[in-house]
């Protein structure tokens, strides 16, 4: 069986790469502009510097969304067999968006789970 790398979906593993690229952006940028405080007229070029080096990571993120949201449009949406909520699933297997329960569409990867006999 395929090991699944990913500790949730694929998609919401896209999203946090889209954050931290955007997080990332940010500092950059006001990182840099603590150089006009350090450095005065000097640090005018260093903030610069920054500022597209900033400028970059936000456009990677936004990039990264804009795949995500792609993606998640032609996702397979099925419902999850532990929780019952309407889950997407990229590719042949993937996790459970909500309890993170591995999924797979592929009939040789599936465990048999035995059926629970109702009493009468």
């Amino acid at each position: 069986m395929k090991k699944i790398f990913f500790k949730s979906a694929k998609i919401n593993e896209f999203r946090l790469w889209g954050l931290v690229f955007t997080l990332v952006g940010m500092g950059i940028m006001i990182l840099g502009t603590a150089g006009i405080l350090l450095w005065g007229q000097v640090g005018k070029i260093f903030a610069g510097i920054f500022m597209v080096f900033g400028m970059i990571s936000l456009l990677i993120s936004v990039a990264v969304y804009f795949w995500a949201g792609m993606m998640s449009t032609s996702a397979t949406m099925l419902q999850c067999p532990e929780c019952g909520r309407q889950t997407k699933m990229l590719g042949k297997t993937d996790r459970c968006m909500f309890c993170r329960t591995m999924l797979t569409l592929d009939p040789a990867q599936a465990t048999e789970h035995p059926r629970e006999e109702v009493q009468a």
